[in-house]
């Protein structure tokens, strides 16, 4: 009876192991780092006249994005929560904002925004993915 107890406390450590090693989303790099990217085309999209979204190839990034934290085992709660969070939005924003800013976009200027659009589109970053010129 006890080596079933035993056997059965390590079976639920193993299986819980991996979710409770688990990055918060915060932290996950691949799905910050393309949170970033998005905003970043956002960004571009509207200030640049001459650079459109690819709204629909975005759409389906931001699906492909939800079953990847999935796969990774967080759940549409966590997901959801993420998402909604005040602080990483923020943080996401800043993080991107400081990025354009660094490349030369500039606000009050849809140029700089044009430039950097270009650039991205031409690079093939995950950012030019979700532009087109016009």
């Amino acid at each position: 009876m006890r080596a079933a107890a035993v056997l059965g406390a390590a079976l639920t450590l193993a299986l819980a192991g991996p979710a409770a090693a688990r990055e918060p989303l915060a932290k996950e790099r691949y799905i910050n780092d393309r949170l970033i990217a998005a905003r970043i085309a956002d960004r571009i999209r509207r200030e640049c006249p001459t650079i459109d979204g690819r709204l629909v190839l975005a759409y389906q990034q931001a699906r492909a994005l939800q079953r990847y934290a999935r796969d990774k085992g967080y759940s549409d709660a966590e997901i959801k929560a993420f998402l909604d969070s005040k602080p990483d939005k923020k943080r996401i924003y800043a993080i991107a904002e400081d990025y354009m800013t660094r490349k030369g976009a500039a606000k009050g200027d849809p140029q700089s925004y044009c430039r950097l659009g270009r650039a991205e589109i031409a690079a093939r970053t995950v950012t030019g993915s979700l532009l087109v010129s016009r």
